[in-house]
């Protein structure tokens, strides 16, 4: 091969499709390709032409219209175009034209024609009508065997069924014959209302709760109650349940998310079995699970803080095993809260009791289930209305004191901007707080806007969970009504924008050490992560989780289910770009930073990278559309 064809086989060898394909195929279609030179402004594509090639930006930038003559995308070096045409009767659909003097690769419709017919991959790239970047997170997605599996694989009996008559004294001789921790507790169903499914018996019944060894020994033995006290009365009425064909990511999440040891598994209503956490732990090699166990076990702040290596560690696995963002930044969040609450039970030991109910809540990415390994604390107390700053006063300014002093302890750093608990400001009482968030979306000054993007991802850890489920109350029953402050959302949103110059080249950062590198939080994950909040502020949603947000959006007519497959899809790249580099950070002895440097990634990243910043720049566009100035 010569020279000429050697630089055109190395140049097209380094971008998707062709970086997948064996070196008989890329030689082959180097040695196919025709070359054409357009200047600026020129037309590449006319609509409606006859086409017999896919064409390949060797240099420059190409213009891609819609039939109207509405801009449909911009492509640099690397991109493809006229694949679609190919595939429709070798008619020009999308006209182009280009930015700037501009290179093209002329690929004969022959050479297109066999490499889908012999290359799988490059088929789907060009077959199916979707953006690389979803065709990238779903192939991402296939490798992860969490995902796939149906959580019905880790059943291996029936659960045992006890009715709700039955005494504590046979219901702890049946678990034990069975060598069980666990039973389901039901009863004849009598209403409509209930959760009723058939029996192998052929009656109707419901599904009242679950008991375990922790209630009898603490519902039942601690209480001092006789054995003949029946199940009714020492069960866990709150059932956290799961269908049989849901995965076991779902499986795992919801361990994580409830802080439950038993999940009954259901085929519709009727239970087929009862996993432990046990179970999941054996199947996932993650690791995260037992490390919330390994918390929620310490005696001591030290003990604790011993742990901190573990989160490392648990966070490496779940990366090189494959897990998406949604799993990684749930366990990570899970793993926070488990500290969090630890710390709160050891201190009330010491301290004695509450002297008034109170919630601890966490803000931001905690309460999101989108953590991190680089992340520090967000956390507010909220109090019983009942509180006396003189009685109570110093319990909960030491009980906040302890709180914060053991996360720091155990590897999260103290909030630089102070929304912490032992803020005093951030520890009042539930009227207060009633009153914080709706002076904020009643008057969204700027200050209040800056309390909003941390404020308005909010959840309980440990104490009274009704507490911080008002504060959700309040907020998805005003936001929705408030145009003011959703516009004043909306505006403030823009303040941080993809680093993408007008030619899709990357705008890098100019500060410091962070010269030539671009931070995908800041300009990446954080905006479209405030976004999807207007959105779902908009929509009344109560969820806390983006992923889980734009499942709610998607039930409106706030957004087109495209684009919000594409903010989904953008939203995981540009998360799983930041936990790889995070991870290459942990790997290398580094503090882990959000700093990404483009060079130091593939070209598909690159590319991929580019088309994630371009969905949130549109999105962020159509932000100020669809919530104007009232």
């Amino acid at each position: 091969m010569n020279t000429e064809l050697l630089e055109i086989r190395d140049h097209m060898a380094r971008f998707p499709p062709f970086d997948g394909l064996d070196d008989n195929l890329i030689d082959d279609v180097a040695g196919s390709v025709d070359v054409a030179y357009f200047k600026a402004g020129s037309m590449i594509l006319e609509a409606d032409r006859e086409l017999h090639d896919l064409c390949y930006i060797r240099s420059g930038a190409v213009e891609i219209y819609r039939r109207n003559n509405d801009l449909y995308n911009r492509l640099g070096e690397g991109d493809i175009f006229g694949h679609f045409n190919l595939l429709r009767n070798n008619r020009v659909r999308f006209p182009a034209r280009a930015m700037e003097d501009t290179l093209i690769y002329f690929i004969p419709d022959s050479v297109f024609y066999q490499l889908c017919e012999t290359d799988d991959a490059f088929a789907e790239f060009v077959e199916v009508e979707k953006p690389r970047l979803q065709s990238t997170v779903e192939a991402q997605h296939k490798s992860n065997d969490l995902m796939s599996t149906r959580v019905r694989k880790l059943v291996n009996r029936l659960p045992l069924l006890l009715e709700t008559d039955t005494t504590a004294q046979d219901a702890a001789a049946r678990m034990t014959g069975e060598n069980v921790s666990a039973a389901l507790v039901v009863e004849p169903a009598v209403d409509a209302d209930s959760v009723i499914y058939t029996g192998a018996d052929g009656r109707q019944w419901a599904l009242r709760g679950i008991l375990t060894d922790a209630d009898l020994r603490v519902r039942l033995v601690a209480e001092g109650l006789s054995g003949e006290t029946p199940v009714s009365q020492l069960h866990s009425g709150t059932l956290i349940s799961i269908q049989s064909d849901e995965t076991v990511q779902e499986a795992m999440l919801s361990i994580l998310r409830n802080n439950v040891q038993h999940l009954p598994v259901l085929h519709r209503r009727r239970p087929i079995g009862l996993l432990h956490l046990s179970d999941i732990i054996r199947y996932e090699t993650q690791s995260s699970l037992y490390l919330v166990g390994s918390i929620l076990n310490q005696t001591t702040l030290r003990g604790l803080a011993g742990l901190r290596h573990e989160v490392s560690v648990a966070f490496t696995r779940m990366v090189r095993d494959g897990s998406d963002s949604k799993v990684i930044g749930t366990a990570l969040a899970a793993i926070g809260r488990s500290f969090a609450r630890r710390i709160l039970e050891l201190a009330e030991e010491e301290l004695g009791p509450p002297p008034v109910p109170y919630a601890f809540m966490v803000l931001g990415s905690m309460a999101r289930d989108e953590q991190t390994v680089v992340t520090d604390q967000d956390n507010a107390m909220v109090l019983s209305d009942d509180y006396d700053p003189e009685k109570h006063g110093d319990y909960f300014a030491t009980l906040a004191k302890r709180a914060s002093d053991g996360l720091a302890a155990c590897g999260y750093a103290y909030c630089k901007g102070d929304i912490m608990a032992t803020n005093p400001e951030w520890r009042q009482p539930l009227g207060v707080w009633r009153r914080y968030f709706t002076e904020w979306i009643d008057n969204p000054t700027p200050e209040a806007l800056l309390h909003c993007n941390i404020f308005f991802d909010l959840d309980c850890v440990h104490g009274e969970e009704e507490f911080v489920e008002t504060l959700q109350g309040l907020i998805a029953n005003k936001a929705p009504l408030a145009d003011r402050f959703l516009a004043a959302m909306a505006r403030n949103a823009l303040n941080r924008t993809p680093p993408l110059g007008f030619f899709r080249t990357f705008v890098m950062e100019k500060n410091g050490h962070e010269n030539k590198s671009i931070n995908i939080k800041r300009r990446g994950t954080a905006p479209t992560v405030d976004l999807i909040r207007i959105h779902a502020l908009a929509c009344g949603s109560r969820a806390q989780n983006s992923f889980e947000r734009l499942d709610d959006i998607a039930k409106t007519q706030l957004l087109t289910p495209n684009a919000v497959e594409k903010l989904r899809y953008a939203l995981e790249f540009m998360s799983m770009a930041r936990i790889w580099h995070h991870l290459y950070d942990v790997e290398a002895g580094r503090e882990p930073d959000n700093n990404i440097e483009p060079e130091d990634v593939s070209n598909s990243e690159r590319h991929n990278l580019k088309d994630a910043f371009q969905v949130l720049s549109n999105a962020q566009s159509f932000l100020q559309f669809r919530y104007p100035r009232p």
